[in-house]
């Protein structure tokens, strides 16, 4: 009987992906993939059991891979998983801020770290992920090149912290959706329930579909839209809201949106993760406590 779990990633060793599976699955191993078609695939055919996809972050927006590949993938939403996110400009020992014309990092993080990026006339190169970004500099060796990269890595790869904490704001963090090849619907409250569906093509599709989770008190809390086909006759969409599947208001609302689909399908429901429940500060903005120090890798 496996022991361990395996659970797949974009990314490697030290990349932010890793932290959150270390983070949700303390005791899993992470099952490093070049890209998020092979971390998907991953689960499928049996190579792990389970994978961690970023799916939106405070910043940057939404992550556009992950939500072409889900509706599709047949995989199921078991879990949530919120991570502050904190970068540092790394490069090899004797480089400067002077002496860099070159940074690399994954296309999200170069969206989380514009202040800094506006500052300097540097060159981006899109790296695979955050935490390989910081390896191919190490392997490159020269004091030109810096990436941006996760808090904490620097010394694996024998880098310095040129600058750290970089990323535009405090309170940015990257939402993580933990996949399944098994439905796994939670016991527990508070939950979040994911709903696909395609709405009729008539006239006022969507107001209809989204009008019972209105009269049912049911919050929308993600709303996400795809073309189907390659066309613009057709759309899909995403829906999180704030209730568990099984909640009497919530079932009342998804049977009235049935009314008005093609097609409807439960993604999942899960715990909704503690940060949703964290109050605003003053500024209307989340808060959330200083990441601790990462786990030695």
């Amino acid at each position: 009987m496996k022991q361990t779990q395996l659970v797949a990633i974009q990314g490697e060793a030290g990349s932010n992906s890793a932290m959150a599976v270390q983070q949700i699955l303390p005791n899993a191993q992470i099952f490093p993939c070049d890209s998020f078609d092979a971390a998907f695939d991953a689960v499928k055919n049996g190579s792990a059991d389970l994978a961690l996809i970023p799916v939106e972050n405070s910043s940057a927006g939404r992550v556009a891979d992950p939500h072409s590949l889900l509706p599709d993938s047949n995989l199921h939403i078991i879990g949530e998983h919120f991570l502050p996110i904190r970068f540092d400009l790394v490069a090899n020992p004797g480089a400067t801020l002077g002496t860099i014309k070159t940074v690399r990092s994954h296309v999200h993080a170069f969206g989380q770290c514009r202040k800094l990026l506006e500052q300097y006339d540097w060159k981006r190169h899109t790296s695979a992920d955050t935490a390989g970004a910081a390896r191919e500099v190490a392997f490159l060796k020269d004091p030109s090149i810096a990436a941006l990269a996760p808090a904490g890595i620097a010394p694996l790869y024998g880098l310095e912290v040129l600058a750290a904490g970089v990323e535009d704001t405090s309170t940015n963090a990257t939402r993580f959706l933990l996949l399944s090849p098994q439905p796994q619907i939670t016991k527990e409250r508070p939950a979040i329930t994911t709903v696909l569906f395609r709405a009729r093509n008539v006239p006022a599709a969507l107001y209809k579909c989204l009008g019972g989770f209105a009269t049912n008190s049911v919050n929308i809390t993600k709303l996400e839209s795809y073309q189907l086909g390659g066309t613009f006759q057709a759309s899909q969409f995403y829906i999180d809201i704030d209730g568990h599947v099984e909640d009497h208001n919530v079932q009342l609302a998804l049977e009235e949106l049935s009314f008005f689909v093609s097609y409807l399908k439960v993604m999942g429901c899960y715990p909704a993760h503690p940060f949703r429940a964290e109050t605003l500060s003053a500024s209307g903005e989340r808060t959330f406590p200083a990441p601790s120090e990462p786990d030695k890798l």
